[in-house]
């Protein structure tokens, strides 16, 4: 599915580069991994190829389906449901660990509305930067744009 030197999306940790494909013995098994270092963190992670698709290892998005993410990011009339903090929290966790781009611009777009009503915890505030961030880096791939760019779109949105 990947080769080396191929941009892919981890979830939850955002986008890395395959650096190699390695063979490794794991018990009495030869099994393959794809070596991903993320960009963000410099962390290496190993995914087993075979099941690399079950743990959402993903391409990066066509640039046709940047609009779409934008599109999701400029939707303000959402209603967002009166709940408590750690709830919503965990169901925005959750929508994040899918490393689907589209599920990570609405936690963005809700967090966004949120802070406009109430002040975001902590917890909400530190899951705004890591959904902008999954999000900059991946939009700025996709689009063969700069960071800073993505990153003014996005808050030209919310301004």
């Amino acid at each position: 599915m990947f080769n080396i030197g191929d941009m892919a999306v981890y979830p939850a940790h955002g986008v890395g580069r395959i650096e190699s494909i390695e063979q490794r013995t794991v018990g009495e098994e030869k099994k393959s991994f794809y070596v991903m270092q993320v960009l963000d963190s410099s962390m290496v992670i190993m995914i087993p190829t075979e099941s690399s698709e079950n743990v959402g290892l993903r391409t990066i998005i066509p640039s046709s389906e940047v609009k779409k993410v934008y599109d999701i990011l400029k939707k303000n009339n959402v209603e967002i449901p009166s709940q408590p903090w750690n709830q919503r929290y965990r169901e925005y966790m959750e929508k994040i660990k899918t490393g689907s781009v589209f599920k990570i611009a609405t936690v963005l777009r809700d967090l966004y509305l949120l802070k406009e009503d109430k002040t975001l915890s902590f917890g909400e505030r530190k899951m705004m930067d890591t959904a902008r961030n999954l999000l900059v880096k991946e939009l700025a791939i996709a689009n063969h744009d700069k960071e800073k760019q993505i990153e003014q779109n996005i808050e030209q949105i919310f301004a």
